[in-house]
């Protein structure tokens, strides 16, 4: 289908899924990459997913992940052909386990049919625990992840060939916490590690990680599945979760969010800011919708793209006459039949971002070419 008219390019797995990643090395090419869940676990997949913004065509290749289903996925942030999967696989003794490794993609051979991983190492999380959620790598620094596993988080140095433990914490407190989900706090040097708890957020600086930083406590009405933080506003990260809203805050003045929408219908499994534009964000939900708003309030550009200090006295000419944007419902996408488990952005074009449902359903879209022109000021 033809980008260019704003239609999206749709690819269909034959497994169910809900772990996507962008490539995030990758800033030239459109890639995404998807996980697959099958419950016969040496059939599940890694697809490479290539957009060409040309066409509108895609081309993908297909990787096997032969020890067990998929449950998330992350990029490298620094390295393109290297990413982490948390996976679960059967014992010797027919348990299932959640368990970490970090991958290399094989330079291929189009010829060949069948693509095999290149497995460069495990990460043994199972001394902290069952339940592991997520491996996430430090934003700039490939050499470093953090594991989410029960009421522990781990920062892994992966520079030697077996990953060492640097530093863990714990949550400690009544009825034997469980961490949901966890990602770093990009600013500041990324010394901290957030995770959520049911409806908690949890600030832990690495630094002193015997006790949290700072918190959010009872920031939703029901669990909170994701956040993201804004990558323009050092203090301003957004959650979303099972009460159906996403909601954006301030660290500084956790007793009450700077704002709070409802969009959706159901659980909200997914919130995405634009690193480039941060009043775009995107949602996910259970009730099948991917929603992009512009939430033009809590953007370090109010009044659309940052100008240059040479631009700058033109620029206060024209805010006598521009308005502010408002924040708004860009877009309600009805691609998906089911769960919306994961949204992305592109890493190399900021107005693509990707959705995956748990039929198996990839859908690539882009922001309205309306907005987009709002935003850079061409309207």
């Amino acid at each position: 289908m033809d980008m260019e008219n704003d239609n999206p390019v749709i690819y269909g797995l034959e497994f169910q899924t809900r772990a996507l990643s962008a490539q995030t090395a990758e800033t030239d090419i459109v890639r995404f990459l998807v996980g697959t869940q099958s419950l016969e676990f040496s059939n599940n997949q890694v697809h490479l997913v290539e957009l060409n913004e040309e066409t509108g065509n895609l081309k993908t290749q297909v990787f096997q992940h032969q020890i067990g289903e998929i449950w998330s996925l992350q990029a490298s942030p620094v390295e393109p052909d290297i990413f982490i999967t948390c996976y679960n696989s059967l014992s010797e003794d027919g348990i299932c386990q959640m368990k970490g490794a970090i991958w290399r993609f094989p330079e291929t051979n189009e010829s060949t049919d069948i693509l095999h991983l290149q497995k460069l190492a495990d990460i043994d999380t199972i001394p902290y625990g069952a339940d592991l959620k997520t491996i996430a790598y430090h934003p700039t620094d490939s050499k470093k992840v953090c594991s989410v596993v029960d009421n522990n988080f781990v920062l892994w140095d992966l520079a030697s060939e077996t990953p060492k433990v640097a530093v863990s914490g714990t949550l400690t407190g009544k009825g034997q916490p469980r961490f949901t989900n966890g990602k770093w706090n990009p600013h500041n040097g990324a010394n901290q590690f957030v995770t959520l708890n049911e409806n908690n957020v949890r600030g832990w600086d690495f630094r002193s990680p015997a006790s949290e930083a700072w918190s959010i406590l009872s920031a939703h009405s029901q669990i909170i599945r994701d956040l993201d933080f804004n990558a323009n506003r050092q203090y301003f990260l957004s959650t979303c979760g099972d009460d159906g809203y996403m909601k954006f805050w301030d660290i500084r003045l956790p007793t009450e969010p700077v704002l709070s929408r409802m969009e959706h219908s159901h659980w909200v499994w997914n919130i995405r800011i634009n690193r480039f534009h941060d009043q775009l964000v995107l949602t996910s939900s259970s009730d099948s919708r991917v929603i992009l708003c512009n939430i033009a309030s809590i953007s370090s550009e109010p009044f659309g793209h940052i100008v240059s200090a040479e631009d700058e006295s033109s620029q206060n000419e024209e805010s006598c006459s521009k308005k502010k944007l408002e924040d708004s419902l860009i877009g309600r996408y009805e691609e998906h039949e089911d769960s919306v488990y994961a949204v992305e952005w592109s890493s190399a074009d900021p107005w693509t971002f990707a959705s995956l449902s748990y039929d198996g359903k990839l859908v690539l879209n882009k922001v309205p070419r309306k907005h987009k022109f709002q935003i850079m000021n061409l309207l």
